[in-house]
């Protein structure tokens, strides 16, 4: 009566899909990393002048940088811890250490009374969000539906993008009370102790239990995800008990011909994304609006964040209908067109009188081209293509690229601006950002609708 693996897929694929709203719950609590990932990203935008002059830095446009860039060094260094931890430990656990540096990192950045505890408060935010920025998509990837795989998956970006919001809504109150940034900071321990609690009564990844030969438990956390057991392939569990598993991969082994391509199409996303202008647009959107004639900055920064946030729900809808190639090439051919306007406007004298709407309204369309798909794509992606025996080690070092990525353009962005001033440094973002069209037509597979097991068994035979 068995039948080979492909009969039992088969008949596996046509069960009804699993409503949603028994995953929603944990999905919603491992967002909570993702939102205090944009809160941090965000939570010196508006703050950093305020910053710099109670502790002292205000003229060091350096340490300046190094308080906006130390975050990204920190998450450098998480992003690698991320993927160890959810090897060793599974998501669930990974994330709720996680709350560990992203509460007690917060808590010594508020506190701080020089600028050499914001740094390392900074830091360990920044390793607190770096294992954010792996393990959430990874969880996220494996607990979720195919058929709904994409939105949920999706909700990750959004949270950033809602992360961010709030830290620019936070700021308002500084006009009026320099010392506020104290409390934005302290603002940000609630989701980190809720991220901590939530993960206590959320279900490890069904697959991560399977993986390590725990069946039982597995099933458990089935049944706890989607009301009843239901497997989207039978042989998950099959080959969790099978001699032939092949053991998790070293990390030697992400760069052995078997693997270095698909690798490198993930790591090359993160690079391509960064490179397009996204974190500087975000970190420094608000002198860059001052100088452009707007006087409310904070004001511009947020209706940006807000278009963000809109964008990524929109990427959300359309994720499991039109394809995370497709999105992909739309999002980044919108990108550059819109950092070229900013380009012009910013260096044609002619324009000089509507630079400031020109300036707010083509980062506006930067950001809502972003967030359609080269914000959420990429790590939706990452849980997708990755075999699942390099997925974890894969994951973290793609968001290696990115924090590094990310890590040096807060660093030298400011200092390249004075260099060669903005009009350029954005016609170098619109260059980079038609480069990725093109790589993502050569060499990005298309995921919708597929398992992550089908889509394993289907790069695997290319290979």
């Amino acid at each position: 009566m068995v039948r080979a693996d492909d009969d039992m897929e088969e008949s596996f694929a046509l069960k009804k899909s699993v409503p949603p709203s028994s995953v929603l719950p944990f999905v919603g609590v491992a967002c909570l990393g993702a939102l205090l990932f944009g809160y941090h990203l965000g939570v010196v935008n508006a703050s950093l002048e305020y910053i710099a002059a109670e502790l002292g830095f205000a003229g060091s446009s350096v340490l300046q940088g190094w308080v906006v860039s130390s975050t990204l060094a920190g998450a450098a260094v998480g992003s690698f811890t991320g993927g160890a931890l959810a090897d060793k430990l599974g998501c669930r656990r990974g994330l709720q250490m996680n709350a560990l540096p992203l509460f007690f990192g917060t808590l010594l950045s508020g506190t701080s009374n020089g600028v050499e505890s914001m740094v390392v408060g900074r830091v360990l935010a920044g390793v607190g969000i770096g294992i954010s920025s792996s393990v959430v998509p990874l969880y996220i990837s494996e607990i979720s539906p195919k058929e709904i795989r994409g939105a949920l998956g999706s909700a990750n970006q959004v949270s950033i993008n809602v992360g961010i919001l709030l830290a620019i809504i936070a700021g308002l109150p500084l006009a009026d009370n320099p010392a506020w940034w104290r409390t934005m900071f302290y603002l940000a321990t609630i989701p980190a102790v809720l991220l901590f609690v939530g993960m206590v009564y959320s279900p490890e990844s069904p697959r991560w239990l399977y993986k390590q030969g725990k069946t039982a438990e597995g099933e458990a956390a089935e049944r706890q995800l989607w009301g009843r057991l239901k497997l989207e392939e039978s042989f998950i569990a099959t080959k969790a008990t099978n001699s032939s598993v092949e053991e998790d991969a070293t990390w030697r082994d992400l760069f052995g011909k078997r693997y270095r391509k698909v690798v490198g199409v993930g790591a090359s996303l993160f690079l391509l994304q960064q490179f397009s202008g996204i974190n500087a647009v975000v970190y420094y959107s608000t002198q860059v609006f001052q100088s452009a004639g707007i006087s409310s900055g904070v004001a511009a920064s947020a209706l940006v964040a807000a278009a963000n946030v809109i964008g990524a729900v929109v990427a959300s809808y359309l994720m499991d209908k039109q394809g995370r190639k497709k999105l992909l090439m739309t999002s980044f051919s919108g990108m550059g067109a819109s950092m070229l306007v900013l380009s012009l406007c910013l260096s044609w004298h002619a324009l000089e009188a509507f630079s400031g709407i020109l300036s707010v309204l083509g980062t506006i369309t930067y950001v809502v081209a972003f967030s359609l798909g080269a914000g959420p794509v990429p790590a939706l992606l990452l849980a997708e293509i990755f075999a699942s025996r390099i997925r974890p080690k894969a994951i973290a070092l793609s968001l290696g690229v990115h924090w590094v990525c990310n890590f040096l353009i807060g660093l030298v962005f400011l200092s390249v601006v004075q260099y060669v001033g903005v009009s350029t440094v954005y016609l170098g973002f619109a260059a980079v950002s038609a480069a990725a069209v093109f790589y993502v037509a050569n060499n990005v597979v298309e995921t919708k609708g597929c398992s992550l097991e089908e889509i394993e068994r289907e790069l695997s035979s290319a290979v």
